[in-house]
């Protein structure tokens, strides 16, 4: 079999971990592949531009070939701050999209990482197929592009030749499937154990983070939220809700849902289980004492709902984010 034929495409800006992370992940699992056996290398990379020069995020200097036929097209992302103008960033990143749009005409496979997908979306790929991308930027990206099935809770997700994958790390999801698809789950297996990568990992939900996410809202919904917030442990009821802002109930929700684009107790659920899992990462408490600390007499009602925000159980999140302190010399966690 000819080696698959793999391009990273490199532009200003973009992170230069992920131009070079699939490249050596796979680089690992030739070295994998020939302990078992294999007698030529299963993978050719390159990092490939329409431009002579690339200076990724940060400043570092990308040694680039022209672009080239190739198999596989790796989109790395780019540095997506608050105050980037992310019109004038991919205007002028225009001739990287049109050699996104012309490599996925020849038949390439195209491939995203993280707001990678931006790019993609801008050629035109995306349209109508499902994708996925960063949690922190998907509701950015599901306004800029209202023709895109997003699942924001995938780490990999592939429709119709286009790949999108999460944030980062996610680069590692997607070269594991890939080596599992060309090598065999064996080598990828193993590849992953050399790596110290996570090859078991399905869905992004346990590492969203709310409280980075851009505050929706206006005075009135904020206000609420602020109370919400405040009363964490106290029994929902929309109608004392709606007293405590001089409002009727059919009120409270339709100003509520206009400007933060949610019900009060689906903001609740939201506001209690992020204060749940800062307490299951840094206290030794109970999941039961939690739980009703975050306004939950039953911890089967907590358990369940801490599962849909987080796709895990609260034991199963503890084990995979406690914060062991007692390891950087802090102590141990407090019961607090």
């Amino acid at each position: 079999m000819n080696p698959l034929r793999i391009g990273v495409l490199a532009y200003p800006g973009c992170f230069a971990s992920e131009v070079f992370g699939v490249p050596d992940l796979v680089a690992i699992a030739t070295h994998v592949a020939a302990a078992q056996g294999a007698v030529q290398p299963s993978y050719e990379t390159s990092v490939i531009s329409p431009r002579r020069r690339v200076v990724a995020s940060g400043g570092s200097a990308i040694g680039v070939s022209a672009i080239r036929p190739v198999d596989v097209l790796i989109v790395p992302g780019f540095e997506l701050s608050p105050a980037l103008d992310l019109d004038a960033t991919l205007a002028n990143l225009r001739p990287e999209v049109e050699s996104i749009r012309a490599q996925a005409a020849s038949g390439t496979a195209v491939v995203s990482i993280c707001v990678g997908a931006f790019l993609v979306a801008e050629a035109g790929l995306l349209g109508g197929r499902e994708a996925t991308t960063s949690w922190l930027f998907a509701d950015r990206f599901a306004r800029r592009y209202a023709d895109v099935r997003l699942r924001p809770e995938s780490l990999v997700v592939t429709d119709a030749g286009v790949t999108t994958t999460a944030a980062f790390s996610a680069m590692y999801d997607f070269a594991l499937q890939l080596i599992r698809e060309h090598d065999g789950p064996g080598v990828a297996r193993r590849t992953a154990r050399v790596a110290l990568v996570d090859d078991a990992r399905s869905t992004q939900t346990p590492y969203v983070d709310s409280g980075l996410m851009p505050t929706v809202g206006k005075d009135f919904s904020l206000s609420v939220k602020r109370w919400l917030d405040q009363n964490l442990s106290t029994r929902y009821d929309l109608s004392v809700l709606a007293q405590e802002f001089h409002v009727s109930t059919r009120t409270m929700l339709r100003r509520f849902g206009d400007e933060a684009g949610q019900t009060p107790l689906a903001y609740l659920q939201t506001a209690r289980v992020r204060r749940a899992r800062h307490l299951l990462e840094t206290t030794a408490r109970t999941v039961a004492a939690i739980a009703a600390d975050v306004g939950y007499r039953d911890p089967g009602a907590f358990s369940v709902v801490f599962v849909r925000h987080t796709g895990r159980r609260p034991g199963e999140y503890r084990a995979l984010f406690r914060r062991r302190r007692d390891h950087h010399g802090a102590g141990r966690p407090s019961e607090a």
